[in-house]
């Protein structure tokens, strides 16, 4: 027996989408503060600076591990699963990092962010279609990560690597998401008057 379906029933498509709006505005609101405490912790690579660098890509295994849960059987919920792995790893990386300064930790958070960049953008078109939409807030947020992280390790070998990039880039993602939020929200309502 297939445990992928073409369309899934229009109940369960309204609780993945209700399911999905509430964790992509969840995320992005964390990204946004963040973003702000991390914008005035990050100066010295402390104890301060290295417990939010690890709480980062916890909050985004945690994430996985919620959207996995509510994601119906299909292939992006592998991808899914794979993305909390990886984020879970690299929050222990990015532990280990922080004792080496600047650059290491630059060079782990790019690498995470290409390699979640790339499952961001596999999830992202897998969910394409009439209940979720065409995703593009999604998309263009996993894309621009992967671009990003290899900027990121590009500038962690270059000669004044810096940490305030780090900022910038989880401001963008919480826009995005929150975006994906919004974009879900008015694809529900939008479903709703046309059934009643």
């Amino acid at each position: 027996m297939s445990t992928q379906t073409s369309a899934p029933a229009p109940a369960a498509a309204t609780d993945e989408r209700s399911s999905l709006l509430r964790l992509y505005l969840s995320r992005g609101v964390l990204a946004l503060a963040w973003a702000l405490a991390f914008a005035g912790a990050h100066e010295d690579v402390d104890a301060v600076a290295i417990t939010l660098l690890v709480a980062y890509p916890l909050i985004d295994a945690v994430s996985s591990l919620l959207d996995h849960r509510a994601t119906p059987n299909g292939p992006e919920r592998r991808v899914i699963a794979f993305n909390g792995v990886l984020s879970a790893l690299a929050a222990v990386a990015l532990g280990i990092a922080g004792a080496g300064g600047v650059a290491p930790v630059l060079h782990v958070f790019g690498a995470w962010a290409i390699v979640s960049g790339a499952a961001q953008v596999i999830v992202g078109l897998r969910r394409r279609g009439p209940e979720l939409g065409k995703q593009w807030p999604t998309l263009i947020s996993g894309g621009l990560s992967f671009l990003v992280g290899i900027a990121y390790n590009i500038q962690a070998a270059g000669d004044n690597p810096s940490l305030d990039v780090l900022s910038v880039y989880a401001t963008g993602g919480g826009v995005w998401f929150i975006l994906q939020a919004l974009l879900l929200g008015w694809k529900t309502r939008r479903l709703r008057t046309r059934t009643t």
